[in-house]
Order: structure tokens, then sequence, then C-alpha cells
């Protein structure tokens, strides 16, 4: 694992080790999409991971999918996120802000307008999702129009904006996991018959647009991009084409010198290693099902630059420390993770030196 320990760059930032946190939703923010009041505690916890990504944050109303997920487009979540950022910056962490959007993968119960999702095609997902009401079927979302298209790559450029405007270092756009983006580039969910679908480079078009939109805003530095080839979720089929859309993809985005890719990796070997070829910057690969003892396998053959850590971060703040001395890890509490009565499964999970004094 050793050079899991050396120092790295992500843009213009320096950064301490190869460890990230990579971004999971929590459902903690308040009801307006500001981050909840223990939000800076969390994150600044983590600070020792060095590169902190956050949660998926909409852009705007119609990219809220999850009950208490927080927004960066109004200046209650600008204030809300700078306390984050300030006691990240404190702790010596370095934060993104994920820009997510997630198109269909939404209910009109979850949202502040109530209205229909919005998607490429008005195709459900035919998955459920929960809600205050419980889990419910996720209904036909309205297809966007052309102007549309063009009023929510203007979302993600003011988001951007927003968040450097509450000091984050950039922000990622969640290109992956099913959501808005991932859904124009879906075989399954774009049935476009305009320059937003058909080909590889129209069903890559909405993801290009937006990055160079943001990376217009804030700079490339500070612009980072997350795909998950060959995901499934949200009802995802990306279909024969969807490698052949990711290099594309992948191509187009490298002529932006932006701070990193982040690969969801799901298995495809052949393709990351196209992908890590193209791709001159920082790469991010963040493997489904790893184990602990291969986290620096990637780094060590060259694949990835740096390993963003999911759940294992979420239960132990303190996880640098714990892997450069072989401490055991705390396990997640998995009834937790999504909602929780204050700081319990959030901010509560003990750390190394808090249980090696509980023992002594």
């Amino acid at each position: 694992m050793e050079k899991l320990w050396s120092k790295t760059k992500i843009g213009n930032l320096e950064l301490p080790h190869r460890l990230a946190m990579a971004p999971m939703t929590r459902s903690r923010a308040q009801e307006d999409g500001t981050p909840g009041e223990l939000s800076s505690l969390y994150y600044a916890q983590r600070a020792s991971m060095g590169f902190i990504i956050s949660e998926g944050t909409q852009p705007s109303e119609d990219g809220q999918g999850y009950l208490n997920s927080p927004g960066i487009y109004t200046e209650r979540h600008i204030e809300g996120w700078k306390k984050v950022t300030d006691e990240v910056h404190n702790a010596g962490g370095f934060m993104f802000i994920q820009l997510m959007h997630v198109g269909r993968m939404s209910h009109p119960d979850n949202t502040p307008h109530h209205r229909q999702a919005v998607a490429p095609s008005a195709i459900a997902p035919g998955v459920e999702m929960f809600t205050a009401n419980g889990m419910q079927e996720i209904p036909v979302p309205r297809e966007l129009s052309e102007e549309d298209i063009q009023t929510t790559i203007s979302d993600f450029r003011q988001a951007a904006a927003a968040a450097i405007k509450a000091g984050a270092d950039g922000v990622e756009i969640h290109g992956a996991n099913g959501y808005l983006i991932n859904q124009f580039i879906g075989e399954n969910s774009n049935k476009r018959i305009d320059k937003y679908g058909g080909s590889v480079e129209n069903r890559a078009r909405f993801a290009i647009d937006v990055t160079k939109a943001v990376v217009e805003e804030i700079g490339a530095e500070r612009t980072g991009f997350r795909i998950s080839p060959g995901t499934p979720l949200g009802g995802i089929d990306e279909g024969d084409q969807g490698p052949e859309v990711y290099l594309h993809l992948v191509k187009e985005l490298s002529k932006y010198n932006l701070a990193y890719l982040h690969v969801m990796h799901l298995g495809n070997e052949t393709l990351l290693r196209e992908i890590r070829s193209m791709w001159t910057n920082s790469l991010l690969v963040n493997r489904a099902g790893r184990a602990l003892e291969e986290i620096s396998v990637d780094i060590d053959n060259g694949i990835a630059d740096v390993v963003p850590v999911g759940v294992w971060s979420l239960a132990n703040s303190d996880l640098v420390e714990r892997l450069k001395k072989g401490f055991p890890l705390n396990e997640v509490d998995p009834k937790t993770l999504y909602a929780g009565n204050g700081g319990v499964g959030y901010t509560d999970y003990p750390t190394m030196k808090e249980l090696k004094s509980q023992q002594e």
C-alpha cells in the first residue's frame, strides 16, 4: 500500500495521499434543501480523507429525487454549504460538491414543486422510490423539450457558480447511476430523434454540453465528472453501443482538461483500460464490491490515481489512520444510512482513539 500514501494532485489541489471520500446520499438535509445542522460536523470529521466529494446535491427543484437531499441553487443553500466547506477547510480537507440532477428518478411527493419529473424521454424507470407515504412506483416523466434542455444546462452552470460561492473547491458533475445525464446515455431511456438522441455522439451530447457550461463558469481545474459504464441502476440499459458512447464521451471530456474523471467501475476491465489510456489527468476508480485488502491494487497497477471510498469512510471518520495502523474498522449500520435520530449513524461512529480508551 506504499503508493496509496504518496502525495498527488487533483486540479490545483495538493493532496496528502490517494484516498478520497466518495459521494453518498444521507437524506439529512432540511426540508428546503439546506444542509442539515450536523452536516458540517459529519464532513469535517472526515477531513483526513483529504479530498471529499459531497453527497448528491440538486441544481434545481426539478433535480430533486429523494426526500431531504440537499440543494445548491438558493441563497440559503449557499449559506448552509458555506458552513460545511469552512469546517472541512479548517480541518485540513478539500471539498467538491456533487451536482446531481436525478431526472426521472423522482416522485412528485419528494420535490418542493410536486411536479412531474423530467427526462430525455417519457419513459418510466420501472422501479419504486421511498416517499413520506412509503414506497411508491415512480411515474412516467415529462420529456424535456430542446428549450428545457438548455434551461437544465443553465441550471448546472448556476449551481456550479453557487457551489464556488459556498466555498467549495469545485464540483463533480454526476453522470452516473441512472440519473439524468446517464438517462441520455441509456439506450432504453433515450428515444429522442433530435440532436440529443439516436447516435453515439448524440447520446453523449447532453453530458458534454453540461460540462462545457460548468467549465466556462468555474474553470476546468474545479470540475470533475462521474460515470458508471454498464450500470443497471434506475432501470438503465445502455445497449450494445454503451461502451462506444463512453469512449466517445471520455475522448470529448478529455479536451476540457478537467480536474478528474471518476469511474464507478462495475467490471468491464477492457473498457476501464481504454479509458485509462485516453485520460491523462487524475482518474478516480471506485470498484463495486472491492475488498479492503485490495484497496490499493488499481493505484499499484497504474489504473487509478485516486481511490474514492464510500461506506468505509462513512462508518470510520478516521479511516486513514486505521488503515495505516491496521486497526479494525467499524461496521456500518444499514438502518441509519438514509435517516436517523440526530447524529445516530451519522456523526457518532467511534474513532480508533475512543475505542482504545474504552478498552483501557
